[in-house]
């Protein structure tokens, strides 16, 4: 339950869907529950449940047969109780950053969403998303170089 916003925030970055990202979160946490003894490590826990969310969240996309669509990722945080990131208040830049998130596809997505929204370490990723910590990196500077190179000026300026 202490983590119930972050698993909310997660679900909802698929799905753009207050109701659906309350019941994934309801029915991860089923999931878990039912699920926890098989749980050998319980340092892993959390990133056990990030993964059950993630799997969760993507099953429910693949049943509705829908694009995953990127909620405005800034937004969900801001409403969240998060600090605000240097991008709030600034329309535009939100629009861009909307806009690059949505031509990334959900194993690009998820990376980043993870890394940079829910802070997440590298290792963490790779437990959440069962792959090797090398293909997470792989993935995560592919991905960013792809944003650099989408941004083009921007991406200068910010630094």
């Amino acid at each position: 339950m202490s983590h119930y916003e972050q698993y909310y925030r997660l679900a909802y970055s698929y799905v753009k869907s207050e109701q659906d990202a309350l019941d994934i979160v309801q029915e991860s946490a089923y999931k878990a529950i039912k699920g926890c003894r098989k749980v050998k490590e319980p340092d892993y826990l959390a990133t056990w449940i990030y993964r059950i969310v993630v799997n969760t969240s993507m099953d429910h996309l693949r049943k509705r047969r829908e694009e995953p669509m990127e909620e405005d990722i800034l937004e969900v945080h801001r409403n969240a109780g998060q600090p605000e990131t240097s991008f709030s208040g600034q329309t535009e830049d939100r629009l861009v950053i909307r806009e690059l998130l949505d031509r990334l596809s959900t194993e690009e997505k998820t990376v980043i969403i993870l890394r940079y929204f829910e802070e997440k370490k590298i290792e963490e990723i790779a437990a959440i998303t069962g792959e090797t910590v090398s293909t997470v990196k792989s993935r995560l500077y592919r991905t960013l170089r792809k944003l650099k190179t989408q941004l083009g000026d921007r991406w200068e300026e910010s630094e």
